[in-house]
């Protein structure tokens, strides 16, 4: 039990710095304003998504763990599109985190900010516009994307030992049959 614990502090010690770093460049980056389209007249679009005038987007930032874990950051003048590639070490966590980001991006409504489809290379994506911070607090957006980032991680490896126990459990009653 003490293993475990010291485990999970010194996962959570070295997960810290990077956690932080992506904390303090969106809380820069969550500087948004209204900014209505330069093409057509009354409507407003991200332009992080649009791409339409390079001069309202700012250069991407990424902010990596290691190869296999990092973040995107691309900011504009009215939205953040913020990728998030999640670590997975085997066969095993690729499909379980391929399975439960889909889950996720099916039920993106309920998300407010999540995309329905992530940025290529990347697992999954938020999307936070002007509108986003005039109706809810700057610090609890970046609140939920770091606890989101700190939590997708824990699931992934709770869900890889359950489904771990699951097949012991299946290998052992189909040996059970040759081994009377």
């Amino acid at each position: 039990r003490n293993l475990r614990r010291f485990l999970s502090d010194t996962m959570a010690n070295t997960l810290r710095p990077y956690l932080n770093c992506i904390r303090h460049t969106l809380t820069a980056a969550l500087c948004l304003r209204n900014f209505p389209s330069q093409v057509v007249e009354r409507h407003n679009k991200p332009e992080v998504e649009m791409g339409g005038s390079k001069e309202l987007l700012l250069n991407p930032i990424t902010i990596a763990r290691n190869e296999s874990e990092k973040c995107m950051i691309e900011a504009s003048v009215n939205s953040v599109r913020i990728s998030v590639r999640i670590k997975q070490a085997d066969e095993i966590e690729e499909i379980l985190c391929h399975k439960f980001t889909r889950f996720l991006m099916q039920r993106a409504e309920q998300f407010i900010i999540l995309r329905r489809k992530p940025v290529e290379g990347f697992d999954i994506s938020f999307l936070i516009t002007n509108t986003h911070t005039e109706t809810m607090w700057k610090h609890k957006l970046v609140d939920f994307v770091i606890t989101f980032m700190e939590e997708i991680d824990k699931e992934i490896s709770q869900m890889k030992i359950s489904v771990n126990a699951r097949a012991r459990i299946v290998a052992q009653e189909y040996m059970r049959q040759y081994v009377r």
